[in-house]
């Protein structure tokens, strides 16, 4: 019964993420820009959290000051990471369709690979090697480019698109290695007040200090906040445990046809045969993958 509670919180968490681009695309052709759309997310994202946190803490006997391994300041650092992705994925999502945009970010599986074998000279397996490959070749499917009408493409949103696979590989690598040992809600908070801080920084958003523009924002961004920064990481850090690395990785891959398929419903984008076909055969290399993985937590 845990198992499946918990296999049914990284589902759910994933199917979270995978509603985003969606609802983004609706906020530019509602006249927001790229920084009021990610700055309302994170913004609100931090106001939630930092009051579930306090809210948690109500009631609380104070104990002796726990000594933990990394400071708070290196958890805000880590969390610029994940203001990156938005910034750079909400970027692609406003060139490139919302169902190739998400193709694009999930070749962080790749990237991440690669990123292990640099930075901790962690060199992947020959399964990954070759799962790696096979998601290249499903990605040159997903995105049309074996087909008379190509969707619309931009070489900047391409490489938005892979930038923001990259920042969303080095979120995972630091996510898995800082903060162990800060309770759920607190690594999060700390984590989305550097992603804020990032937004600020690049983008400047400063039609969030308007009262009227920020109430007219209101159910864009409590809505990404929401299914993209509250939910899936709560979710994660309770269903993963239960579930084991392998099958939460396989959970995960939802994320992938929940994104494809709102595009087609929501904003009613086509999506070709080829582009199913692709979509289908990067899940079953992602399923494969994992199936194939020891199984064990990574360090």
């Amino acid at each position: 019964m845990e198992k499946l509670k918990g296999s049914l919180a990284v589902f759910i968490g994933a199917a979270s993420f995978g509603v985003l681009s969606t609802f983004v695309k609706k906020a530019y052709k509602a006249g927001f820009t790229l920084g009021e759309v990610t700055g309302s997310q994170a913004l609100f994202g931090v106001v939630f959290l930092w009051i579930l946190y306090l809210i948690s803490q109500i009631g609380k006997v104070q104990k002796k000051r726990t000594q933990r391994k990394d400071p708070k300041w290196l958890l805000v650092i880590a969390g610029l990471s994940t203001g990156l992705v938005s910034v750079l994925y909400y970027q692609c999502v406003q060139l490139v369709p919302a169902s190739i945009a998400i193709i694009l970010l999930m070749q962080y599986i790749w990237i991440g690979a690669i990123l292990e074998f640099l930075l901790f000279k962690k060199p992947p397996s020959k399964i990954q090697l070759i799962g790696c490959v096979f998601i290249i070749i499903g990605t040159l499917f997903s995105t049309g480019l074996f087909e008379q009408e190509v969707p619309s493409l931009t070489a900047s949103g391409v490489l938005y698109g892979l930038g923001a696979a990259t920042a969303f590989a080095c979120f995972i690598i630091l996510n898995g290695r800082v903060g162990k040992d800060y309770p759920i809600v607190l690594k999060s908070a700390l984590m989305v007040t550097g992603a804020l801080i990032l937004i600020i920084a690049l983008l400047k958003p400063v039609g969030l200090l308007s009262i009227e523009n920020l109430y007219n924002l209101f159910p864009y961004g409590f809505f990404l906040a929401l299914f993209g920064t509250i939910i899936p990481p709560l979710l994660f850090a309770y269903g993963m445990p239960k579930t084991g690395y392998s099958l939460g990785s396989i959970l995960s891959a939802v994320e992938l046809p929940v994104a494809v398929t709102m595009s087609y419903l929501v904003l009613g984008e086509y999506v070709s045969g080829w582009q199913w076909f692709g979509l289908v055969f990067i899940l079953s290399v992602i399923i494969i993958i994992q199936l194939q993985k020891p199984k064990k937590t990574p360090v």
